[in-house]
């Protein structure tokens, strides 16, 4: 909180202009467990090599959830369903040529077993490892919500 207070005490800052809001959906997949599935961005993506939260790009017209429930089957090869996912938090951050906007989602129940289709690679990871990947600007500061929400759970 003193980052903000800190902030406070200088003038507003500028807004952006002309930048392009892009709208993606993630998921925490938690397995009975208690882990939960990072996946590792291929070779040739922005971000390569980084871990992150399953998920992608909301079309246009298309719910975040149906979102989800499309971009976990073309991904990692598992069916859900939106009424299997429950809010955790989301992140909004300003890359260099657009904005993310991503709320994130928390799912424990799947058909098939998660594999990399998409990806680099999958791994099941425990909740304190998220903060030893090395991962994109726009996940890694959610890492702390997922803990305090995992905890409470």
């Amino acid at each position: 909180m003193s980052g903000c207070f800190d902030a406070l005490e200088k003038p507003p800052p500028k807004q952006l202009k002309n930048i392009d809001i892009v709208f993606v959906v993630a998921v925490v997949l938690i397995d009975p467990d208690g882990r939960i599935l990072i996946a590792q961005r291929p070779q040739g993506k922005h971000l390569a090599g980084l871990w992150e939260f399953p998920g992608g790009k909301v079309k246009t017209g298309e719910l975040p959830e149906f979102a989800l429930m499309r971009e976990l089957k073309e991904e990692l090869g598992i069916e859900t369903r939106p009424t299997c996912f429950f809010p955790i938090s989301f992140a909004s951050h300003t890359y260099d040529d657009f904005h993310l906007l991503m709320p994130l989602f928390g799912c424990k129940a799947w058909r098939n077993p998660p594999r990399a289709i998409e990806h680099a690679a999958v791994k099941w990871i425990r909740p304190h490892q998220l903060f030893e990947m090395d991962m994109p600007p726009a996940d890694a500061p959610l890492n702390d919500a997922i803990i305090r929400f995992l905890e409470t759970a």
